[in-house]
């Protein structure tokens, strides 16, 4: 069985190891069928592996020569695949088209070089932004503010590399990027609380959307008739300190101006300032979508927080936020918000 279609040798440019990539996907599959070593893998699940195979021999391609500039053309033709082909498969496995992936992915390198000093003008010109106000607004679009307040609150280490087989184990959805980091001030929000027995390590909110009024919309409904904040948007908050409570209370809220009267039955409470780590779930269908907030927790406590410079400040509570963009009728595909509240690692 041939698994891979080597590139044309007359077209020139960066080409696929066919030996070095078979040799990932025999170790993918043994990691695979281990548990079940009498159980065949279908074409569909070996079509899968062949595509994140190549897959990260491109994204990885794509981080070592990240100051230069791509083409869809030059990453779709390491793989033997047509512009148009490769970039329906790249969507469809990392949730982002394949240029505004690389676009994203140079932001946030430049982003770290920011961090640690370096001229705006450079930074745009290092990673190919013709201009200042080029850089500035692809910047803001990519992470909602200016490049002058991520100069203070941006991340202080290096992107993670991505392993697209471990996303796909987290059953992610996608590619989730480096986090925004955002100082914010303290806020007041009201709600009703809810407890989760023996509540699971990873923090998954999802397993506690099964309490009576959550998943039909009801306290939500009710929420905004009492409350009628003037902001849209639900917090998700994990009211306990620490994670080896075998229950876990957590107060689903909206925004809460002080000078209004508190119905029975709801409570209020105040979030104080903190330093967040604010991550975005890939954008999914509406039937993915706790499946990809589980996984996001999963890579975010696995993956992210062990290899960043910054650990969960306890002063804080973390938190789901869940705006207009969670609407599936309003939106194909949807995402949400996760916010930790982090500060520096010790350095002892």
């Amino acid at each position: 069985m041939i698994l891979f279609r080597k590139r044309n040798e007359t077209q020139g440019g960066p080409g696929v190891s066919l030996f070095h990539v078979s040799q990932k996907f025999c170790k993918i599959v043994r990691e695979k069928t281990r548990s079940h070593p009498f159980v065949s893998i279908n074409r569909k699940v070996v079509r899968m592996i062949q595509q994140l195979l190549l897959l990260q021999r491109v994204i990885d391609y794509i981080e070592d020569h990240i100051k230069e500039e791509q083409s869809a053309e030059e990453l779709a033709r390491m793989v033997g695949y047509s512009p148009y082909h490769f970039s329906r498969i790249f969507q469809k496995q990392t949730g982002y088209t394949l240029m505004d992936y690389v676009v994203k992915r140079k932001l946030q390198f430049a982003l770290y070089e920011l961090v640690n000093g370096k001229k705006i003008i450079e930074i745009a010109l290092d990673y190919g932004f013709e201009t200042h106000a080029g850089f500035t607004k692809a910047f803001k679009k990519c992470f909602g503010s200016p490049p002058s307040l991520y100069k203070e609150h941006g991340p202080t280490s290096l992107p993670q590399k991505l392993d697209l087989n471990s996303l796909h184990e987290k059953n992610t959805g996608g590619i989730v990027l480096q986090p925004q980091i955002v100082r914010r001030s303290a806020f007041a929000v009201a709600g009703k609380i809810f407890s989760i027995e023996n509540f699971p390590a990873d923090r998954n909110v999802p397993a506690f959307w099964d309490q009576e009024g959550l998943t039909d919309g009801s306290i939500e409904r009710y929420l905004y008739e009492v409350m009628s904040p003037k902001k849209h948007g639900e917090y998700c908050i994990n009211l306990s300190r620490s994670l080896d409570e075998d229950r876990c209370r957590y107060l689903f809220a909206v925004d809460y101006d002080d000078e209004k009267g508190l119905p029975d039955g709801l409570t209020a409470t105040e979030i104080p300032e903190a330093v967040y780590a604010i991550f975005r779930t890939p954008l999914v269908e509406v039937g993915q979508f706790a499946a990809a907030i589980k996984g996001t927790w999963r890579y975010i406590l696995e993956d992210w927080f062990p290899h960043s410079s910054y650990e969960v400040d306890e002063e804080g509570f973390d938190f789901e936020f869940y705006d207009e963009h969670c609407h599936h009728w309003d939106y194909k595909r949807i995402y949400m918000e996760i916010h930790i509240p982090i500060k520096e690692k010790s350095r002892e």
